[in-house]
């Protein structure tokens, strides 16, 4: 809705989006929530474009101490290489929406405490 506000087009693609990679290589700025980890592939991308990578997924590592690593719903590696930005996971838009949490709590809470007249 912000990108609508601000004259963007914004086309949405699902997982049962049809030609999905075609769909996506024209955008200019993705924003990956899909919930399937590494769904979106290098090829799917247009030079220089700008990727957000809003998902978290655990995939099986025996090499990691845990035996997984986490991984965007952005193939991050490949991806890379061709985008202008790209937000890595972990450690990309995670920490801004624990931010923004925090502060949208915390103004919850004054705001409850205004109108109790406190």
């Amino acid at each position: 809705m912000l990108l609508m506000h601000r004259d963007a087009t914004v086309t949405i693609v699902h997982s049962k989006t049809q030609d999905a990679p075609g769909t996506v290589s024209k955008a200019d700025v993705i924003v990956a929530a899909v919930g399937r980890a590494e769904m979106v592939k290098k090829e799917w991308i247009k030079e220089g474009s700008v990727v957000v990578d809003v998902g978290i997924n655990s995939v099986d590592d025996p090499s990691a101490k845990r035996g997984y690593r986490l991984v965007g719903d952005v193939d991050y590696d490949a991806v890379k290489e061709v985008a202008g930005k790209i937000t890595p996971v972990p450690g990309g838009v995670g920490p801004m929406t624990i931010a923004m949490l925090l502060r949208n709590t915390v103004n919850s809470c004054v705001r409850s405490q205004a109108t109790k007249g406190e």
